[in-house]
């Protein structure tokens, strides 16, 4: 590779790497307490338990654990019901004053299905883990902080690839995983840093690129919104306005007909934006462990309870739907989380001695350029 080459990657590289490093390590840091959310809510307390009861136990219909959820929060409409992935007795709810209100001021808790007891989720609206996945997400300023974020995602993809073309030629020089133990303090940080730096590469990268993607969630939402779901819903476009709502009882068995084989992840109520002001939206997922991520929404007539469609998933939201658990680790179980964190601190090692190797390098160059401009 030529020098001048060189240089245009080292410049690359030094420089979309020092304009992230803030940011990454905030993520990295914050990231890390996000890959064990599930283990530290137990640890304070702040899981929903529900009581031990018989197995065999019957759960209640949709509509009662609707009207169940609305005697909790009274005055409030409901938003969305999800299903706990870790007990099918646990229906989380989500309601706020109307149905448009934007997610971060809704309220969540946990409904047990087969008592309709309310069980509050401490960690879900306030509470140390809300905190680390509003600074991780959005830096709690919503779309812009988003979006800022997408684009120090961006900048470290284009350090992780800048930083292995210039990791080439130097290979040739030493042999793979060198540390010049003999050489000065910057040159053994800089084999480490190097190093690391090759391990975690593809981790690294995958976790760039899914980073990104989440990041533009909302920017995602909004183009099915007005591609599809707008489609699926043209014909509801001069309807009346709802004046009431069909019981919600028979949901999940309408959707379970024309989607068999599919289990629900979650219900969007009319008038949230994963629905119309006339459907009832049944998010539909397959039952092994990567389509569970990859959701069919089945659109239900609110007063009628007819399905209007069963959409076709486009490619970015499958992209979104597959990126956000493997952003952070939530594919393998605990051995993948594990993994997940060593990676992470490994890669807080390589952003934090990329700023020291940057700091030491111009204290070098600076006394070298001070004699060369004022020669003795």
């Amino acid at each position: 590779m030529k020098s001048k080459t060189i240089r245009r990657w080292s410049f690359v590289h030094t420089w979309t790497s020092l304009i992230c490093t803030v940011f990454l390590l905030m993520l990295a840091l914050t990231g890390l307490p996000l890959i064990f959310h599930h283990e530290i809510d137990h640890l304070l307390g702040d899981a929903a338990e529900l009581k031990s009861m018989p197995a065999d136990t019957p759960q209640l219909d949709l509509q009662q654990l609707v009207q169940a959820a609305e005697k909790h929060r009274p005055g409030e409409v409901m938003q969305y019901f999800g299903y706990d992935d870790e007990d099918p007795n646990g229906v989380i709810a989500i309601m706020a004053p109307t149905a448009g209100t934007e997610p971060n001021s809704s309220h969540t808790f946990m409904l047990d299905a087969r008592t309709g007891e309310a069980l509050e989720m401490p960690s879900a609206n306030g509470g140390l883990m809300m905190v680390m996945l509003r600074l991780h997400v959005d830096m709690f300023a919503g779309l812009p902080g988003k979006l800022l974020l997408a684009f120090m995602g961006i900048l470290f993809v284009l350090a992780i690839v800048s930083g292995t073309v210039l990791y080439l030629p130097f290979m040739r020089r030493l042999k793979f995983a060198t540390v010049r133990h003999d050489k000065s303090t910057r040159l053994r940080w800089l084999d480490l840093h190097n190093l690391i730096g090759v391990v975690t590469l593809t981790w690294a990268l995958v976790v760039g690129v899914t980073g990104v993607i989440s990041a533009c969630a909302d920017l995602l939402i909004a183009a099915w919104r007005n591609d599809s779901l707008s489609a699926m819903i043209a014909p509801y476009r001069e309807a009346p306005p709802l004046t009431q709502l069909a019981s919600a009882t028979r949901l999940l068995d309408i959707a379970k007909d024309v989607a068999p084989g599919m289990q629900p992840d979650f219900i969007a109520f009319p008038g949230t934006r994963f629905s119309s002001e006339h459907h009832y939206a049944v998010f539909m997922k397959g039952s092994t462990q990567l389509t569970s991520h990859l959701l069919t929404p089945v659109l239900i007539d609110a007063s009628t309870l007819q399905v209007t469609a069963v959409a076709e998933r486009p490619w970015y939201m499958d992209a979104m739907g597959m990126s956000q658990p493997l952003h952070f680790g939530d594919y393998g179980g605990m051995p993948m989380k594990i993994l997940w964190a060593i990676l992470d601190v490994l890669t807080i090692i390589v952003l934090g001695s990329g700023v020291y190797l940057w700091v030491v390098r111009r204290k070098i160059a600076k006394p070298v350029l001070e004699n060369a401009e004022c020669p003795t």
